[in-house]
């Protein structure tokens, strides 16, 4: 253990995936912030992946990325959303780095003479892994087990916990089982029985769930509660009522009346004179519940049908949003829908447009012809990484006249690369983690959009692209009136655009998007969702 002895949190889920144990930690993450303690929350994911960053959105919805540069589960966002506190590449651990960690400590002979197996070896791992945070000084660790309890792939995670609480001791770790109660219609009542039975398979596994967290459409009667303790073997103060809310950020305010952070530190044996202070999360809701002004943003993307793929970006409007008492609707559109003859319609009667990131050739015409499109009728448009690169491929070809104009990305052979790779990535073979990752420093220009909406001449944004602006068409850009107004310091690389003569057309290589939360909404969100109102 740590000179401060760190209490531990696990937060498994039962009965079906997708039930929301990443809120119900950042929420209890908050309520325990407020009470006094340092806390921290870390994502155990069971895929063999060694992160998310080469896979689909469609499988994983968005990757979000830490400070130093870690490709990450998206709930890593909402831990940063709800806490306003950095993650690190500790707060994310997957089987495949789990693996491939013991993997390369038997090539180097580190187990010499010892079949490697699942335990100890790969637990010891695990147990490393979760206990690497406890160095810095945390007073509790709230740990969230990936997938549901019966899954062949969290086992070896749901014996780690087992192990460690018994390790640990009295009070020093808890178990938050997080579980749904289904409402059949024809009866019109909720059923316990799936969350009996997903205790009683964490129970064969050796662990007692502590409290019980359970998913409702409907508010759960006395009867059903008590019968929920009796047979989950859990005091009937541990078992806590989750329903469905109209917002996210309604959850941590639901909890907290349940008396959650009590429950959750007299496990602990903690002790707080604090009361949890909601004032400002309070605050924010109800500018976010009550907004006095209404604008319509169209986000062009490829990845619009499943709208966790930019989780980030529409909690960052609704973050800046609820500062301005404004209600950012998001209007979905897919990009390999938009034509020259229809994006009159598609994109009629917005107040902005917000052109976002990824990867890949598809849907890429479309996100030009929005360029255009917003360029030339003066509509606020934001390019977020992959949206600056359109920016000024749009630009190249239909200001500069380079029609042929394109990245390096969509087309190796293109006469004019005004996107291009960097010469360090040229010769890169692996895809994974071998991107600009993390947060690189950027230099604003004196007397551009974007100090005057910093307040500042340096700043620090978080990165995932690979390729970059090409320098060599710098001069002919500036000339023409769009201007690198944010630049890297130490290389040199075009971090923003934007053009002088327009409401707001603003393109930046980095993702504001990842350093916006509740309590700091980010001033570049916020700055185009003014613009938006405007117009």
């Amino acid at each position: 253990m740590s000179k401060k002895n760190t209490k531990y949190i696990f937060v498994t889920g039962g009965v079906t995936s997708s039930l929301g144990k990443g809120i119900v930690s950042a929420s209890l993450g908050l309520l325990l912030k407020s009470r006094g303690f340092n806390v921290t929350i870390q994502k155990l994911d069971p895929y063999i992946n060694i992160d998310p960053g080469t896979l689909n959105p469609y499988e994983h919805g968005e990757c979000y990325v830490t400070e130093d540069g870690a490709e990450t589960d998206l709930d890593l966002g909402h831990y940063e959303r709800y806490l306003d506190a950095p993650t690190s590449q500790n707060n994310n651990v997957t089987t495949g780095k789990i693996y491939q960690t013991v993997i390369e400590k038997e090539r180097k002979g580190d187990f010499l003479g010892k079949t490697v197996q699942v335990i100890p070896h790969i637990t010891n791992e695990i147990k490393r892994r979760i206990k690497i945070l406890s160095k810095q000084d945390y007073d509790i660790i709230i740990t969230e087990i990936g997938g549901t309890v019966g899954d062949i792939e969290s086992l070896p995670y749901i014996e780690t916990v087992r192990q460690l609480k018994w390790e640990l001791g009295e009070s020093n770790s808890m178990v938050i089982h997080l579980t749904l109660l289904p409402y059949l219609a024809s009866s019109g009542e909720l059923k316990t029985k799936p969350s009996q039975h997903s205790v009683r398979q964490l129970m064969e596994s050796g662990i007692m769930a502590d409290v019980l967290v359970c998913r409702t459409e409907h508010k759960i009667p006395k009867d059903q509660r008590a019968k929920l303790a009796q047979f989950c073997n859990v005091p009937l103060d541990n078992v806590i009522e989750c329903k469905d809310l109209e917002t996210i950020y309604e959850v941590p305010m639901y909890l907290q009346k349940q008396n959650f952070d009590d429950v959750v530190l007299k496990e602990l044996n903690l002790k707080s004179d604090k009361t949890a202070d909601l004032k400002d999360w309070k605050s924010f809701l109800k500018k976010f519940q009550n907004p006095k002004k209404t604008v319509e943003i169209a986000l062009v993307g490829k990845y619009v049908s499943l709208q966790d793929s930019y989780i980030s970006i529409a909690e960052a409007f609704k973050h800046a949003g609820a500062d301005l008492e404004t209600e950012v609707k998001v209007r979905w559109v897919y990009s390999g829908d938009i034509t020259e003859d229809n994006i009159k319609d598609v994109l009629k009667g917005v107040n902005g447009i917000l052109v976002a990131p990824g990867f890949g050739d598809r849907g890429i015409e479309g996100k030009v012809l929005t360029a255009k499109y917003a360029r030339e009728n003066k509509i606020p448009m934001l390019g977020i990484c992959l949206g600056m690169q359109i920016m000024t491929i749009e630009f190249a070809r239909n200001v500069l006249g380079h029609t042929k104009a394109n990245s390096m990305e969509f087309d190796t052979a293109t006469p004019d690369p005004v996107i291009s790779l960097m010469e360090e990535q040229k010769n890169v073979i692996d895809k994974g983690g071998t991107m600009r990752l993390g947060a690189w420093k950027c230099a604003l220009k004196n007397g551009s959009k974007l100090s005057e909406i910093y307040g500042s001449k340096n700043i620090s944004e978080r990165h995932r692209h690979r390729y970059e602006f090409n320098s060599e068409y710098l001069q002919e850009f500036e000339k023409n009136g769009f201007l690198a107004t944010g630049t890297n310091p130490e290389t040199g690389l075009v971090e923003a655009l934007e053009l002088p003569d327009h409401p707001f057309y603003v393109g930046v290589q980095y993702h504001p998007e990842y350093k916006s939360t509740v309590a700091t909404p980010h001033p570049l969100f916020r700055a185009f969702i003014k613009a938006c109102e405007k117009k």
